[in-house]
């Protein structure tokens, strides 16, 4: 089954509206919905009205843009923010000194997505990929048994062997305690790469989701195009609720 899934829901209006324009038309099957953000609640109702499959897009590394007054939540995510900004390889270390902070903030972006959207979401994944940094990666703070998102997807030779090993290592330590799917891929990269062909024979006989920021015009238009609709005929597509 493929699952296209847009990222960055509820970040703010274009992006909602871009993502909801290519579900309307049956190019994308999910999304993954931002909280504490400047369309956060907008899009919440829009999902609702829309019956839209949604998941959690756990965020990290942008500061909340909606109006709040929950100080602890504000200073625990700058915190967050400078540690993980600092440089390309801090999600690769393990911060004691920041444990608390990221149960905090990861712990109240479930619970405000539970209070929108009236459930738990049906997948998990974060901006910029954080939710895969050591210090989630070594926390319990995300409940047992739910759709993750795993590491992406490369062909031989894409990647060199160290950073095979460890996205390697993740996935299987993401396994032994979430649900993940067999294979991720980027549309953006997809495209350029001129690889849907190989992601769409994958399809047809594992579970596969495709990322896309429908925001960006060169991902919106391919969505919406006559190729893609094409590709996605013989295919089973749907959402992570499905899985």
């Amino acid at each position: 089954m493929l699952i296209i899934n847009a990222d960055d829901w509820g970040r703010s209006l274009a992006e909602t509206d871009a993502a909801l324009e290519c579900y309307k038309a049956g190019r994308i099957t999910s999304v993954s919905a931002m909280v504490f953000m400047g369309d956060s609640e907008r899009a919440a109702e829009l999902a609702k009205e829309n019956k839209l499959d949604v998941g959690l897009h756990l965020n990290f590394t942008d500061r909340f843009t909606a109006n709040q007054d929950a100080s602890v939540l504000a200073n625990h995510h700058e915190k967050i923010i400078a540690f993980l900004r600092r440089n390309k390889y801090s999600q690769l270390l393990y911060n004691p000194f920041l444990r608390k902070e990221f149960a905090y903030s990861c712990k109240a972006q479930i619970d405000e997505f539970t209070s929108l959207y009236g459930t738990l979401p049906s997948h998990i994944d974060g901006h910029h990929h954080m939710h895969l940094c050591a210090n989630m990666l070594l926390s319990k703070v995300i409940p047992r048994g739910i759709k993750m998102r795993r590491n992406f997807s490369f062909w031989p030779g894409e990647k060199g062997p160290l950073n095979r090993a460890y996205r390697a290592f993740v996935d299987r330590r993401l396994a032994g305690r979430y649900y993940i799917l067999d294979y991720l891929f980027d549309l953006s990269q997809c495209i350029e790469a001129k690889k849907l062909g190989r992601v769409t024979v994958l399809a047809k006989s594992s579970n596969v989701e495709l990322m896309t920021h429908p925001v960006t015009h060169a991902e919106a238009e391919y969505l919406m195009s006559d190729e893609f609709r094409e590709l996605l005929q013989p295919l089973d597509v749907g959402s992570y609720a499905l899985v």
